[in-house]
């Protein structure tokens, strides 16, 4: 039913971005300059068919295969294809038939504009990657923005988003989440499935739907509250309160399931295009450079095992294990302010 409920309301019932009844589907934080140039090169037909929640460019993009979840009317992955240049491939995946001939459409006119053809979009399931003609391990980085809670089977999205990385790529996504699970009333109305809100996982879900296919770490990068100020939506809502939120998950097997501490520290060289005075790895990672910046086990291999190792330096090894790593949410559980009692058992 939600599927049918997803290609009614995007095919059918918006027409354009401003049909949309709250800003759960709509990117409102400050766009970097950068960004604003891409998408300056994109057609009014594209711009005006989006409907995406955050900014899904990471950097270091240049040459690289990029897939794009739920691809649309093909705005991401026009501005993408502009990141990626002549030696890479966007390739977009959508089940929605008009949006999917406006991404088509607008093909050659974002070619001519570009100077080279790097796009490709297929019509299909998010949670079928398998069906379609994709290979294994061969893409750097999975986009998607806001359109994994609009998927009626999430854990086949992201076991098809790790089958389809290359080891050390990354799924760097924008999403809905809310700080519950949501009652059936509220996940099967159609309004609200289709403003993004019916659908959304509540976060710690997630959490533990990523950790199992395999992606052990999740970084949070950036967050901001939903305002749905539709009084009659509200209403629907209750209490349940949704937010905006950008991820990005390493195909990298062997991260632990916590930050652990082995006296690790990397060094920024400050080459990274967009990000010379800081690199931001997560919303806790500001990595200024220059300077020796220490980090956990699972930090350091993000970095080193993925596509920004030529950006680093990187100090320590793995012989000695100190703990967890501190400032990481996890403490010891044991009370160390007391005397053990005298004898005692097990």
């Amino acid at each position: 039913m939600n599927e049918q409920i997803v290609r009614e309301y995007y095919g059918k019932v918006l027409s354009s971005s401003e049909d949309l009844k709250t800003d759960a589907c709509c990117t409102t934080e400050e766009i970097p300059g950068f960004h604003k140039s891409l998408l300056s090169n994109i057609s009014d037909e594209v711009m005006a068919k989006y409907y995406g929640c955050g900014l899904i460019a990471p950097l270091n993009l240049q040459g690289a295969r990029v897939l794009d979840l739920g691809s649309g009317s093909g705005r991401d992955a026009f501005a993408l294809a502009q990141l990626v240049g002549p030696e890479g491939e966007v390739v977009g995946v959508d089940m929605t038939d008009e949006q999917l001939e406006v991404a088509v459409n607008n093909q050659d006119w974002h070619a001519e504009k570009f100077g080279f053809k790097n796009t490709r979009f297929l019509k299909g399931y998010i949670e079928k990657l398998g069906e379609l003609d994709l290979e294994p391990g061969s893409f750097d980085v999975v986009v998607s923005n806001c359109v994994i809670n609009l998927s009626t089977d999430k854990p086949a999205v992201l076991d098809g988003v790790k089958r389809l990385l290359k080891p050390g790529g990354e799924f760097y996504f924008s999403d809905v989440y809310a700080d519950r699970r949501l009652s059936d009333a509220i996940r099967n109305d159609p309004v609200l499935y289709g403003e993004c809100l019916g659908g959304a996982l509540y976060w710690n879900d997630f959490m533990n739907l990523s950790k199992a296919a395999g992606f052990a770490d999740p970084r949070l990068v950036t967050d901001r509250p939903l305002a749905v100020e539709n009084q009659k939506l509200q209403e629907m809502l209750g209490e349940a309160k949704f937010f905006a939120a950008t991820y990005r998950l390493f195909n990298i097997d062997s991260l632990e399931p916590a930050c652990e501490d082995y006296g690790q520290a990397v060094i920024y060289n400050g080459e990274l295009e967009h990000s010379e005075n800081i690199f931001e790895l997560d919303g806790h990672h500001l990595i200024e450079s220059g300077k020796a910046f220490p980090v956990c086990g699972n930090t350091y291999r993000m970095l080193k095992e993925s596509r920004f190792a030529k950006y680093f330096e990187f100090i320590g090894t793995w012989d000695t294990h100190y703990g967890i790593f501190e400032g990481c949410g996890t403490d010891l559980p044991f009370n160390v302010g007391t005397e053990a009692p005298e004898g005692g058992c097990c």
